[in-house]
């Protein structure tokens, strides 16, 4: 529900974005996942898009969401909705953001997102994380820097999240103790590679159409990681188009071994889904853990 006060703010954050006075007519509710209320707002200039959610228990969500989308921006690669504000009402977050218009694919759709993906990742910095925590869905995700990337996927992503699913009594001590084996190995498992800026959440639902015809995406958990980590979440929960993998292949060819590191790469995602959803994940993340 959008109360007046929260309506007032939204009205004068556009306005200062837009240059231009902005009067919301209307707020239609549209499916917005299974964490936020979201609403498509009807103003005198257009439609926009507010997420909002719990601020005491998601804190900061947004405002790191919001500079997610802006890194993503910056890479000229990706389409993705325009962060325009956020902020806090009466213990309510939002998330203000352009809304976007689908269109039709164009012929070489999964080619040109491919390729844009490609370009997005060789976007760099010298140490793999973010600035400060941020979400993969409900969970905080840790982005404490780190010049290696065994380093960080071990402390920063596998190891919180199986102390955590342990500590819900999701999963077991001989689990745990795989997990950890596995840390260890992290580092002959994994060649050097540059950070890449990586979109964080890139599975199915997390794209759309735009009206341009080309590929945008959305709900990032960005941060500056080992670009095999997107590529390996493309393939979870329905996967990708094989002519996607076909074309970023051409634009930027992965390290040798790849194929066989799909699997480490999907542990943390699917370690993520266990937690929230539980289901069949344990036994995906069982059957990985034993190759090892």
């Amino acid at each position: 529900m959008i109360d007046e006060t929260l309506q007032k703010q939204l009205s004068t954050a556009l306005s200062e974005q837009l240059k231009v006075k902005i009067h919301i007519n209307d707020a239609k509710s549209v499916h917005g996942g299974d964490i936020n209320e979201t609403f498509r707002i009807g103003t005198n200039e257009g439609y926009f898009i507010v997420k909002m959610n719990d601020a005491k228990r998601y804190p900061d969500m947004f405002g790191q969401e919001y500079a997610g989308l802006l890194a993503l921006s910056a890479a000229h690669a990706l389409q993705t909705p325009k962060p325009l504000a956020y902020g806090q009402v009466s213990g309510r977050s939002y998330l203000l953001m352009e809304f976007l218009i689908k269109g039709n694919a164009i012929v070489d759709f999964w080619e040109d997102f491919a390729y844009s993906l490609a370009r997005q990742h060789q976007v760099t910095q010298p140490n793999f994380g973010f600035a400060g925590p941020n979400y993969i869905g409900t969970l905080k995700q840790y982005n404490t820097p780190y010049t290696s990337w065994p380093v960080f996927y071990a402390f920063n992503r596998l190891l919180p999240l199986v102390k955590l699913a342990y500590d819900q009594q999701i999963v077991d001590k001989q689990l745990v103790q795989q997990v950890e084996a596995l840390c260890k190995q992290l580092p002959q498992i994994f060649p050097a590679e540059a950070p890449a800026l990586l979109h964080g959440d890139l599975w199915s639902g997390n794209f759309m159409v735009g009206n341009n015809g080309k590929a945008c995406v959305f709900d990032p958990a960005v941060y500056y990681g080992y670009r095999e980590m997107d590529l390996a979440m493309t393939r979870l929960f329905g996967g990708f188009d094989t002519r996607f993998y076909y074309a970023y292949q051409t634009a930027y060819p992965l390290l040798p071994g790849w194929q066989q590191r799909i699997g480490i790469c999907q542990l943390y995602p699917l370690m993520v889904h266990l937690i929230l959803f539980g289901g069949n994940y344990y036994s995906n993340i069982r059957e990985i853990l034993q190759a090892y």
